[in-house]
């Protein structure tokens, strides 16, 4: 239910949302992100018309940049389901191309967001059945053995790959990347010590554990040169492991982030579940990307059940949808600039008009999220 006491928009609340935003390398009409979420429309890999059309949407109704949902880079155990889209092979390629076009003709701005899952991957998935899932270790997100430790060959060949889904992505047209490395998926499983057990130059301390996504950032940003943007997408918490931190205190977080800034990353997008959650126990109010922002000067983008009255962790758990939810806490961080940038995900999913209503102040117009949405593309 849309929570009237706490939610009257106007135009005036809603207007740091709608500033433009200007970086050396990203401008974009408002501060309002498209989020990336899986959706598996994407048959044999290649995202179609209807795909493309899914974009355009967003992208003719004010949402000032959208990052697609994870795309497949060119390995063979990337991904778990044969309808996640490819970012290799001509067909799918093609397909990225109309998407945006779809997307530019309508005035918005698209970034692919480049994606390994790594062991996340279930054995026996995928486009490649028959090959095995790769990480750091070989271990599961439990920490459980499930494969073999990556060997420095083969992880100069994963190194490789997005440093040719880049070159594809600035070839294309595409606005941007973004570099997925939250939640447990191959980038992350390098920088946490449960599932990076190595004790070469890949593993280690806490500084160790960044080289593989220092190395791939770096590696992509040979590929597209110095003027494209370059986001790194990445999270605490990990699927099923939602307490977990990579750095317990800011110091921490300042030594974490440090190598990946020098390697070239140009924006932060900090997956967190709930957006008003301090990052720290520290007393400060700031959150993950407050504290990215703060420490790194970069700018971030702050995500985590915005518009929404309930978690997305618990949607399926609860076999229920949400509510509508205020956003003016949101918006007064905002506008004192604690971050930069605002992802909306799932209340953009079933309401692709989510940002002209929050514009025009229309909140008694807002769709509620519901489950099915998330099994139509629309």
């Amino acid at each position: 239910m849309m929570h009237k006491e706490e939610f009257t928009m106007t135009t005036d609340t809603a207007k740091a949302l709608f500033e433009p935003f200007r970086s050396p390398k990203l401008s974009l009409d408002n501060r309002i992100v498209m989020a990336p979420m899986t959706r598996g429309f994407s048959p044999g890999g290649v995202p179609g018309d209807d795909v493309a059309a899914y974009y355009r949407r967003r992208a003719e109704n004010g949402v000032g940049l959208i990052v697609t949902e994870g795309t497949l880079i060119n390995h063979p155990a990337a991904g778990a389901s044969t309808k996640w889209p490819h970012f290799y092979g001509e067909e799918a390629l093609n397909g990225w191309a109309g998407v945006v076009r779809a997307v530019h003709e309508a005035g918005g701005k698209i970034a692919p967001q480049l994606w390994h899952v790594g062991m996340a991957r279930k054995a026996g998935t995928g486009t490649h059945p028959d090959a095995p899932s790769v990480g750091p270790s070989g271990l599961n997100l439990a920490g459980e053995r499930a494969g073999e430790p990556l060997t420095e060959r083969e992880i100069a060949d994963l190194i490789a790959a997005y440093a040719q889904a880049a070159g594809d992505a600035k070839r294309l047209g595409f606005d941007g990347i973004e570099l997925h490395g939250a939640h447990g998926y191959l980038i992350d499983q390098f920088f946490w010590a449960v599932t990076n057990v190595r004790t070469d130059a890949y593993g280690g301390d806490m500084l160790k554990r960044t080289r593989f996504a220092a190395e791939v950032i770096a590696a992509c940003r040979r590929a597209v040169g110095p003027d494209f943007p370059i986001m790194l997408r990445y999270s605490q918490w990990k699927d099923g492991a939602y307490d977990a931190k990579l750095a317990a205190t800011p110091d921490e977080l300042a030594r974490f982030l440090e190598p990946l800034v020098d390697a070239g990353a140009d924006l932060f997008h900090c997956s967190t579940r709930r957006f008003w959650e301090p990052a720290f126990d520290d007393g400060a109010d700031l959150n993950l990307a407050g504290w990215t922002k703060k420490l790194t000067g970069k700018p971030t983008v702050t995500v985590g059940s915005v518009g929404l009255d309930l978690e997305f962790t618990r949607f399926f758990k609860e076999r229920k949808g949400a509510g509508t939810a205020g956003i003016e806490g949101l918006l007064e961080r905002l506008a004192r600039g604690e971050f930069d940038l605002v992802a909306v995900g799932r209340a953009l999913l079933n309401d692709p008009e989510w940002a002209v209503k929050i514009r025009e102040g229309r909140d008694d117009e807002l769709r509620a999220f519901e489950l099915e949405a998330t099994q139509r593309l629309y």
